[in-house]
């Protein structure tokens, strides 16, 4: 059963950058696609970023020019540089892989406070 483990989130002042990570444990198929959903209370999920095994990204509107996602391959780890971070960021950040199926890690509390 393939885990992805995330780690890197934590309460910040509005301005300020949080960097999450999310290791997989493996990664069956080297075409897949890796990223970042966020959920804040009372709200649906929401695709953040994310970025494809040869480098294609994409992001939501919401947080273009402010998030940056990046991968390294060889250690299986998506990364997600969180820049000028606002209240409205705040949610429960949930790491994603699609690859032979669709994995989910166990999310990660972003706090943004004003």
């Amino acid at each position: 059963q393939v885990q992805l483990v995330e780690s890197g989130g934590g309460l910040v002042q509005a301005g300020g950058s949080l960097r999450l990570s999310c290791a997989a444990s493996e990664i069956r198929f080297s075409i897949n696609t890796m990223g970042w959903y966020r959920q804040a209370p009372g709200k649906q999920r929401e695709l953040v970023a994310q970025i494809t095994s040869g480098g294609v990204s994409y992001y939501a509107d919401s947080v273009k020019g402010r998030f940056t996602i990046s991968r390294d391959n060889a250690k299986n780890t998506v990364y997600l540089q969180m820049n000028s971070l606002e209240p409205e960021d705040t949610a429960v950040y949930y790491c994603n892989l699609i690859s032979s199926a669709t994995y989910w890690g166990q999310g990660t509390q972003v706090t943004v406070s004003s």
